[in-house]
């Protein structure tokens, strides 16, 4: 090879791996500007609300283990016989008129806070997988590197506006100290916003302590600055932990997310008209019960619909069903004037092949037609939710940026109408060269750092690489190029401290 070509080469090579090369340009919120998917009309709606209705009054639904939750009930109007509740019709939609629409959920970063409700799409990576799993080390138990490092990828994604809460369970810490280091590592190593810690009511308690330290009392007053999920035991019920951790919240104006999670034959009817009755039932009594404890306390309908084979009794994802329920679950809450949040990358896949691709997509497409406001497990999601796959959160997050473009719709301004480019060009012309495609090349269509355009030869001479072999590069090389955003001295001490005594004084307790 002669000098020239030899340099020629290295000079293409170099372009292609500064192309490849993370960046970290963080992008907004979306305001989704393209039309909504409706499934069901107003008959078919109003007949999933009846029925809906119909469920609390004659079935009811069992708050188990809180006399006092019982006891708001009872003042409200509804018929409570031992933990079982008959809710009147109508007493859940009245209760849920004092519910925001919408709100701002803070980051500490004030650039980076979100609209959760209304137009805005909000993406938040996979949360609460035990295991982890990478193409060097495989399939294995979470540790707290391994949510670290989840967490600085999260903070590296463009299109990842929301830090979530665990990405993976760090199952090398003690279970009852867990909340500490999750608050602190998503304080730490993000400036997004972040969800607070889940179990018992104490952790929660400490937890929304912590987020005081970051933001001072006055502010957490009067905004929100942290979430919970709040999942209803379907068929039905809400235990009694859920519901100490729903109180904790509410009490506090933070936001609650009530999450039925709902598999159609197992936890739900077999069929998605009588799941997603069932499921509207238990957020409209569990979003109620809220507003009972705090009128105005933010709220979310948290819609969650999988399904079950037949023939394993496994969860299924990314099936027609699924995308049917998550358009009602839209229409549904819109019609409340509340949040939604639904949908994600879910897959039953056990690595991120063709499987895990279709399923995910066909989940988050169908989200942002939705108008899903809050999508949770946007990335990393595996396994029917056991795993967090570091490739695989790599693949997702590549996709939420073309799925955010697809969201903000077709620009139609002077320059985009390109009819000095028409003139120019003229009829049998080609428009590689004009000025018009000179000066909006960078930014006329979505560069994915992933995705492979190169001739048969050029990707052979390159090694013959997947989709899941280049995210295996790209996520070591951002690892490489992280850099933690500033957190002030004096909360990051403070947070240490605190830690450090709560930590000193409980024992250990493993799983």
């Amino acid at each position: 090879m002669s000098k020239s070509a030899h340099r020629t080469r290295r000079g293409r090579e170099k372009r292609r791996a500064e192309r490849k090369r993370p960046r970290v340009t963080q992008l907004p919120y979306i305001q989704r500007k393209i039309p909504l998917m409706e499934l069901l009309n107003e008959e078919g709606l109003d007949q999933i609300e009846n029925n809906s209705e119909q469920i609390l009054e004659e079935i009811g639904m069992d708050f188990r283990g809180d006399p006092e939750i019982l006891g708001l009930w009872r003042d409200a109007g509804a018929d409570v016989q031992g933990e079982r509740v008959h809710i009147p019709r109508g007493l859940c939609k009245q209760a849920l008129k004092t519910a925001p629409s919408q709100f701002i959920h803070y980051a500490r970063n004030p650039e980076r806070s979100v609209q959760i409700g209304g137009d805005a799409i909000v993406f938040a990576p996979v949360a609460g997988a035990p295991f982890v799993f990478d193409l060097d080390k495989g399939r294995r138990y979470g540790t707290l590197q391994d949510f670290q490092n989840l967490t600085r990828l999260v903070q590296m994604s463009p299109a990842m506006h929301h830090a979530g809460y665990f990405s993976c369970e760090p199952t090398d810490v003690a279970v009852n100290q867990r909340h500490l280091d999750l608050i602190y590592t998503l304080v730490r190593y993000t400036d997004k916003p972040i969800i607070g810690a889940h179990g018992q009511a104490s952790q929660a308690e400490e937890s929304l302590l912590m987020s005081r330290m970051v933001f001072g009392d006055d502010f957490v007053d009067d905004n929100v600055v942290s979430m919970v999920n709040v999942n209803v035991n379907s068929p039905l019920v809400l235990d009694e932990t859920m519901m100490q951790l729903l109180k904790v919240y509410a009490r506090q104006n933070q936001a609650v997310i009530i999450t039925p999670a709902v598999l159609t034959g197992a936890m739900g009817p077999v069929t998605v008209a009588g799941c997603l009755a069932q499921l509207h039932a238990e957020t409209l009594a569990g979003m109620s019960l809220v507003q009972l404890i705090n009128p105005g306390a933010p709220v979310i309908y948290g819609g969650f619909i999988g399904s079950v084979s037949m023939q394993t009794g496994a969860p299924t994802f990314g099936t027609a069903e699924n995308a049917h329920a998550l358009m009602v679950i839209g229409q549904l809450a819109r019609r409340l004037n509340i949040p939604v949040r639904s949908g994600g990358a879910l897959t039953s896949s056990k690595t991120a092949d063709a499987q895990a691709a279709y399923e995910s997509m066909q989940m988050m497409l169908t989200s942002v037609m939705s108008g899903i406001n809050l999508m949770f497990h946007s990335a990393g999601w595996l396994e029917g939710g056991l795993v967090t796959g570091y490739e695989k959160l790599i693949i997702d997050a590549d996709r939420l940026v073309m799925l955010q473009r697809l969201a903000e719709g077709i620009d139609m301004s002077e320059n985009a109408q390109a009819m000095e480019a028409l003139r120019e060009v003229g009829p049998g012309g080609h428009f590689l060269g004009c000025n018009h495609t000179q000066k909006n090349y960078l930014s006329a269509f979505q560069d994915s750092k992933l995705t492979d355009t190169s001739s048969f030869e050029q990707w052979q001479t390159e090694g013959n690489m997947t989709t899941e072999q280049r995210a295996n590069k790209i996520w070591k090389q951002m690892l490489k190029e992280y850099e933690a955003p500033p957190l002030d001295v004096t909360i990051d001490e403070a947070l240490q401290a605190f830690i450090q005594e709560k930590k000193a004084s409980t024992a250990d307790v493993l799983i």
